[in-house]
């Protein structure tokens, strides 16, 4: 429960923190493409962000193993997020093609969720 929470606060912080990086330290630096490429992958790393947070606040009161959705959230935001901030500033298409693991690891760790929810709310 509470290593959840804390992955989610450091995620928080560096979603933050690379969303004003992006705003004020790539702005012209990148084409408009990558620069929103960037935003994206600020924004899901973010909205997962907040799914960790409910993993963590959800532990506390579902018996079910929340933690394989908590894993999946954050691999989600490695592989997704990661890939396209990489992409954004070097322009290597390979890192682009990582994506979608990361999508569906996103994936993955909604139904998990959403599967222990059903079954023990």
């Amino acid at each position: 429960m509470k290593l959840f929470l804390i992955i989610a606060v450091v995620n928080g912080f560096i979603s933050v923190a690379l969303g004003a990086f992006g705003a004020h330290g790539l702005e012209g630096k990148v084409s408009e493409k990558m620069l929103k490429t960037w935003e994206k992958a600020v924004d899901y790393q973010m909205f997962h962000t907040m799914a960790l947070f409910i993993v963590g606040l959800l532990m506390s009161k579902i018996t079910g193993n929340l933690g394989a959705a908590g894993w999946a959230f954050l691999v989600g935001i490695i592989l997704f997020s990661g890939s396209l901030y990489i992409y954004s500033v070097t322009s290597i298409k390979t890192f682009a093609m990582i994506t979608p693991l990361g999508g569906v690891s996103f994936l993955i760790g909604w139904v998990l969720l959403g599967y222990a929810v059903v079954k023990y709310l």
